[in-house]
């Protein structure tokens, strides 16, 4: 379970431990989606049914047909007790609680002994997973019809398999919580610099091995100072999250493009596969967008992309060192429209000339230009 690295690997990985440790020929792990009040089925695992798939995207049930886990099982909790499985049959209900008469009171639930019987099995054993005190799913386990009935001692293993999956699964949420703090803009809610920093180096390496295109544009969000000291902090991070909102829904036309917040007032949008004239139409959408805000004064934005004539493009800090050359030029002229590197001659343009030329080291890379 500690190897799974997301919510859906968590999932299967106890959904297959749990199949195999109760003997069964089928299990699903399940979500409860309070706000749709649905239970999700997340991962299928063993002998499938017709129309059963490992990663099911839609298979999910009103939650008001599995009354259990809604209703029976706080009223449990209420009473200070702790979750129990049960165990259903395709003939009915089975058992009694493992803390005598009325504790899991197995429940003739006709929409589980239905579907038992229209998928080929012939009995099951059900159990909540609980995160944080609530609800979170359930673990079940089912037999073919013609094997042993699950017992008392198989339904009490599969309360404890249930409590070891809630922890496997609440330890990858925590670990998918952390992985997106480290990976996200707090204000804005975009990717962050650390983010672009991964995701251009794998793009490059698709450009090498493959010949991908890959676009970087690099935004300087003009007038945010004057905001600020004019109007406040507060107001300029309004201005902030607008224009992250806006490039955002710009960045959205080009699939898979990734869109962050670099810092400050300096935003990027890294794209890889659309052609280079895509990537500048959509830059030109940007500044005309960001014209058309109520706060700052539009947008400086620059753009590289190793679709236009910019020269071998090998390393993530070269095609950075081009975008930024590009959006330095675009904010020296306020230009209303993004500049884009390699358009004015190639090798020769002032852009890529600027870009290439070899400065001494005087602090962050990208603040060279600004001197």
């Amino acid at each position: 379970m500690a190897a799974a690295h997301s919510p859906r690997e968590s999932a299967r990985a106890a959904a297959l431990g749990a199949r195999q440790a109760l003997g069964g020929s089928f299990a699903a792990i399940s979500k409860w989606e309070r706000e749709l009040g649905k239970l999700r089925v997340l991962v299928n695992v063993g002998e499938l049914a017709e129309g059963e798939r490992e990663f099911p995207e839609d298979e999910s049930y009103p939650v008001h047909e599995f009354p259990e886990i809604v209703g029976f099982l706080h009223e449990r909790w209420a009473g200070g007790g702790e979750p129990d499985a049960w165990v259903e049959t395709a003939d009915g209900p089975y058992g009694e609680g493992r803390r005598g008469p009325g504790t899991v009171r197995g429940r003739y639930n006709h929409q589980r002994v239905a579907a038992l019987r229209r998928r080929g099995r012939g009995c099951c054993v059900v159990a909540p997973i609980v995160l944080h005190g609530r609800a979170w799913g359930e673990l079940y386990v089912a037999r073919r019809i013609g094997e042993p009935v699950f017992a008392r001692p198989d339904a009490d293993f599969a309360t404890v398999l249930a409590a070891v999956a809630a922890a496997g699964i609440a330890q990858t949420e925590r670990l998918a919580e952390a992985r997106r703090l480290a990976f996200t803009d707090a204000l804005t809610g975009l990717a962050n610099r650390r983010a672009v920093d991964m995701r251009l180096d794998e793009a490059l390496e698709l450009h090498r091995r493959d010949g991908a295109v890959v676009s970087l544009v690099v935004c300087d969000l003009n007038g945010l100072k004057e905001v600020n000291d004019s109007r406040g902090h507060a107001v300029g991070d309004r201005l902030l999250e607008r224009f992250g909102s806006v490039l955002s829904l710009c960045g959205a036309i080009l699939p898979g493009a990734l869109v962050a917040r670099l810092g400050g007032d300096e935003f990027c949008l890294l794209s890889v596969g659309p052609s280079a004239e895509e990537v500048a139409k959509v830059a030109g959408e940007l500044c005309v967008r960001a014209g058309e805000l109520e706060l700052g004064d539009g947008v400086a934005v620059g753009v590289a992309s190793t679709g236009d004539p910019i020269g071998p493009v090998r390393t993530a800090r070269r095609l950075f060192r081009l975008a930024d050359a590009a959006q330095y030029r675009a904010k020296a002229e306020r230009s209303g429209e993004p500049v884009v590197a390699g358009r004015h001659g190639g090798p020769d343009d002032p852009v890529v000339r600027l870009a290439d030329t070899p400065e001494p080291r005087q602090g962050p890379e990208r603040r060279r230009f600004r001197r």
